[in-house]
């Protein structure tokens, strides 16, 4: 196993934190889309699609609400890895 391929292991504190952040960030995004107006959704999009992966805005939602999915259903982290 690579450093790349090693598993992160994260404290309940550092989950909860992480699960804000993303809780915040699309809280954000779904307010900038739904009340920003035009321009503020033509930056949104271009920011997204800017970004390493070139998602669209719902596209970015998504991978954000599987992320905080991920956190909530993790399995416990075990010894040994």
């Amino acid at each position: 196993m690579t450093d790349d391929d090693a598993p992160v292991v994260l404290s309940g504190s550092e989950t909860a934190y992480l699960r804000q952040v993303l809780v915040a960030c699309s809280q954000m995004l779904t307010w900038a889309q739904r009340h920003g107006g035009p321009q503020a959704g033509a930056l949104l999009a271009e920011m997204t699609r800017s970004a390493a992966g070139g998602r669209s805005p719902g596209g970015l939602l998504y991978d954000i609400s599987l992320a905080i999915d991920y956190l909530d259903f993790a399995p416990a982290a075990r010894n040994g890895w």
